[in-house]
């Protein structure tokens, strides 16, 4: 290999690496399925949009969750994962809604990987009580 060829090379490589580091960097923040099953299996945690807080959402055992809606409304459904995205399907719904998850100083942000320019929501809080939810949809 001529020395031209080889800088040829090892700038071709170089360019590949700078690429690709934000998206290596990225993957490895990604939460894995367990991860996210631990940090969430029995908590109650309070998202926001934009800095407005958006909704709560319950994660029972065997990956059942009650979504509150800031009006009040609750809807029951399950998660399950996808090509390591963590995926809900809520009753009512056929299409699943597929996030990725990253901590960020000890709480999570949540990608909307259906449409990933519309929607990150942030943990502002948890507690380890059942949603309060109106009629069938008692948060227990």
């Amino acid at each position: 290999m001529t020395a031209k060829a080889f800088l040829s090379l090892r700038t071709l490589i170089a360019t590949a690496m700078i690429l690709l580091l934000p998206q290596l960097a990225a993957a490895q923040d990604t939460m894995s399925p367990e991860a996210f099953e631990r940090h969430t299996t029995g908590k109650t945690l309070f998202y926001s949009l934009n800095g407005t807080e958006y909704g709560a959402e319950q994660y029972l055992q065997n990956r059942q969750v009650i979504w509150a809606y800031e009006d009040g409304s609750c809807q029951r459904g399950e998660w399950f994962v996808d090509q390591e995205l963590i995926c809900f399907v809520y009753e009512g719904t056929s299409e699943p809604q597929c996030w990725s998850f990253q901590m960020r100083g000890g709480r999570m942000m949540a990608m909307f990987e259906n449409d990933p320019s519309q929607t990150t929501l942030y943990e502002l809080h948890h507690r380890n009580a059942p949603l309060s939810c109106p009629g069938p949809y008692l948060g227990s």
